[in-house]
């Protein structure tokens, strides 16, 4: 089976999600690649819209989510939105590409590649099998004007509310949000300390900002030290190195923390402390529960993180509330009440398929057997 994963550089979770299934089929023997599909009309045009969107999400959060709850008024209201024509015009691009270099799947994990994939059988070109995977717990704007063979969705329950929207049911499968295999491995926090020489009696509080390292972090930060005495901090600040160098001018003496910019060993983090501080992305909120780390939801960059978080804490799988100072009493609480934190990881067990990437790739070998 040879597979291409169609994504974009909008954030980290579309890409981390599409190379967890490349993982999987890799493992199996069978050739995947991921491709940032707007390179194919240049790379000027991927840095223009991931960076656009990236400093957006960054520097002005609150419109972000207005555009959002526009995107939603407007995918209730149009048959086609804009976004569809103006993804249509990388289909000559993605045609191209295809007619040199044929694929059994096209597995998309982001949106834009799969309203591109629309225009192009609207328009009678070939395609393979073609299988989109949702990356939020929620149904947002624009997956119902798609038309894929198949649409993989985070979780049993989101599927009434995926067909409301005008997913056809016949093409939903729940078989969860991929992630690598790196956070399902069994590794002890005493183990997992070790490698990252934390001590093995202290308590440890980690705090990210996902890929882009967005949120305030300052005032975070600022929260958890003078909430708390002994227990130490590690602070992960993604991509945002203003952020980073932030944090180390102002709480750069502090001998119970640890900065930290971009890191590769985010899983071993969550296996080695105690409590995980994030903001409800999609990813990292699903790798956070796949690792049964007790989680606390920061505040939602609006839109499907506000939805995630929605989820997460409706089936016990997180915690949060409406203030940093709130966000921060719960965390403690979960840090020392043993049997509320144990209930958490509990709930994420039961709501997580961490076998989402295997499953996923088996599903497609199926289909293109079929």
């Amino acid at each position: 089976m040879k597979a291409l994963i169609l994504s974009c550089n909008t954030g980290g979770g579309h890409n981390s999600a599409g190379r967890a299934i490349a993982e999987a089929m890799t493992w199996q023997g069978d050739e995947a690649y991921v491709m940032d599909y707007l390179t194919l009309a240049g790379e000027g045009i991927s840095r223009l819209v991931g960076d656009g969107y990236v400093q957006i999400v960054k520097k002005t959060p609150k419109l972000f989510g207005l555009v959002y709850k526009l995107g939603m008024l407007v995918s209730r209201l149009t048959r086609k939105s804009p976004v569809y024509y103006v993804n249509g015009r990388m289909a000559k691009y993605l045609n191209q590409y295809l007619t040199e270099n044929p694929v059994d799947v096209l597995v998309m994990p982001h949106l834009y590649p799969a309203e591109t994939i629309t225009y192009m059988k609207r328009k009678g070109m070939k395609l393979p099998l073609t299988v989109a995977v949702m990356t939020d717990y929620t149904c947002i704007p624009f997956w119902e004007e798609t038309d894929v063979d198949y649409y993989i969705a985070p979780h049993e329950s989101l599927i009434k509310p995926c067909v409301k929207r005008g997913v056809p049911r016949e093409k939903l499968v729940p078989l969860g949000i991929p992630v690598s295999r790196i956070c399902r491995r069994e590794i002890s926090q005493k183990e997992a300390r070790e490698k990252l020489g934390l001590a093995p009696e202290k308590k440890y509080i980690l705090a990210a900002g996902g890929s882009m390292g967005a949120g305030d972090m300052k005032k975070m930060v600022d929260a958890l030290l003078k909430a708390t005495k002994e227990e130490e901090l590690v602070i992960v600040c993604g991509s945002n190195t203003k952020m980073e160098n932030q944090l180390k001018k102002a709480f750069g003496a502090e001998p119970r923390m640890r900065i930290l910019g971009f890191t590769n060993q985010m899983t071993l983090y969550m296996k080695a402390c105690d409590v995980l501080f994030t903001k409800p992305g999609g990813l990292t909120s699903t790798e956070g529960a796949v690792a049964e780390i007790p989680m606390v939801h920061t505040d939602p960059i609006p839109g499907c993180e506000t939805a995630n978080r929605k989820f997460f804490g409706r089936l016990g799988m997180s915690t949060s509330a409406r203030t940093v100072k709130g966000q921060v009493q719960a965390g403690i609480r979960l840090l020392y009440d043993q049997e509320a934190a144990e209930q958490m990881r509990e709930n994420q067990r039961k709501n997580m398929n961490k076998a989402a990437a295997e499953d996923i790739c088996e599903f497609i070998r199926e289909h293109i057997e079929q």
